[in-house]
């Protein structure tokens, strides 16, 4: 079973495994300036929801050596994908927007052993079903 799908990227012990998922969702409250009260506040709805993956590549032992570059190959398109758990819960459609390596215990040939990295997701869209809805569209046969 996968950890995680991005697109047709899978997390898994064959590919890129991480250890750590930390999610930040917000919500907008602007507020307008009143004369001789405090600024009075309207929720407007959902903000930014931001997904980092942090964890450690080590293709001697796990995880395929070219996944970190496939996954700058997939930011490169500058295209949203459909981020899903092990268990079907759909996140949404994400973007990259950041991918930061570490590499460490070089060896003789300047390959790294490990590579830490962290991924940086961001939401784009508000349309993919949440885990359990269905879409709105239906198909229609002939």
């Amino acid at each position: 079973m996968a950890l995680m799908t991005l697109g047709m990227f899978v997390f898994d012990l064959p590919t890129l495994t991480y250890t750590q998922l930390q999610r930040r969702s917000s919500w907008r409250h602007p507020t307008s300036d009143r004369v001789g009260a405090r600024p009075k506040g309207q929720f407007t709805g959902a903000g930014e929801d931001d997904i980092t993956l942090t964890g450690s590549l080590a293709p001697i032992a796990m995880g395929a050596a070219d996944a970190l570059d496939q996954l700058r190959d997939m930011a490169g398109t500058g295209e949203a994908f459909p981020l899903v758990d092990g268990t079907g819960r759909v996140f949404g459609a994400f973007v990259i927007t950041g991918l930061d390596e570490t590499q460490r215990g070089i060896m003789d040939n300047g390959q790294a052993r490990v590579s830490d990295f962290t991924i940086t997701l961001k939401r784009m869209d508000d349309d993919l079903p949440e885990e359990g809805e269905t879409s709105d569209a239906t198909e229609v046969g002939t």
